[in-house]
């Protein structure tokens, strides 16, 4: 008896649409993605503490106004889970298709999962939990590892070139994205030949609207297990996580490739 391979999960249709010629893939990714690494989404109920807070309300630039300790010990908890997170096998296949196939990678997600598995260049809409920064002037902050344990309340450190205060280098609800970053990445969707929509809900816009920017000539990939929001230019629906889904499509496409 023979183990089966991933790729033979899949379901017809999509091994059928990934057999024509690829040359320009993009890797969307959304929380989903780091879910089984052990990371909650905002919208799984997984977080001990803090379940009766509305993540959503946490991570805004008034919610840091009015209780910076409060936002602090909610990004500390989840700085900590991130540092003892490993990347899945999702990651682990993101970064062979990168190596082998060129893909490039778009991101909604904080962590640094994706890099940790060996990809690079990756585009971090929301920004990086772990970059650290002066919520006044700017300047990189390193911080000690986080306290063990969740605690409600946490004053963040002061920046030791002006008197401001350390926060998560995220991008808050309420704050724009990172121009530069968000164009490169329109011009990436819409030059691609194969768009992997991997465990985002479609919801968070505008970083949500990308999909829609896809060609018609592309295929359009979902993975997720959810049915979810997201909108326009999707091809097949493949209800898998991110780390089964992604090795059997990562799989077609680098024996295909061979």
């Amino acid at each position: 008896m023979t183990n089966q391979s991933n790729c033979e999960t899949l379901p017809d249709a999509i091994k059928t649409a990934l057999n024509r010629r690829l040359e320009r893939i993009v890797i969307f990714s959304g929380a989903g993605m780091s879910a089984d690494s052990g990371i909650p989404t905002f919208r799984s109920g997984e977080n001990g503490l803090w379940s009766e807070f509305n993540p959503s309300e946490l991570a805004t630039p008034d919610a840091w106004r009015r209780d910076k300790a409060t936002v602090w010990g909610w990004y500390e908890w989840r700085r900590g889970i991130i540092m003892r997170a490993q990347p899945n096998p999702g990651h682990i296949a993101v970064a062979q298709l990168q190596h082998v196939l060129k893909a490039s990678v778009i991101t909604q997600n904080v962590d640094d999962l994706h890099e940790r598995a060996g990809v690079s260049d990756v585009l971090h809409l929301h920004g990086r939990l772990l970059a650290t920064r002066c919520d006044t002037c700017g300047q990189s902050i390193a911080l000690d590892p986080p306290l063990l344990g969740s605690q409600r309340a946490v004053q963040p450190p002061s920046c030791t070139v002006c008197s401001g205060h350390a926060r998560p280098g995220v991008v808050w609800f309420g704050e724009s994205l990172d121009t530069r970053l968000f164009g490169l990445s329109e011009r990436l969707v819409e030059a691609c030949d194969l768009l992997l929509v991997v465990g985002t809900s479609g919801v968070v816009y505008p970083a949500a609207g990308l999909v829609a920017l896809a060609p018609r000539s592309a295929i359009v990939i979902e993975i997720n297990p959810e049915v979810t929001s997201v909108a326009g230019r999707i091809d097949h629906h493949l209800r898998a996580t991110a780390a089964n889904g992604l090795p059997a499509i990562v799989e077609h496409l680098l024996l295909k490739a061979n």
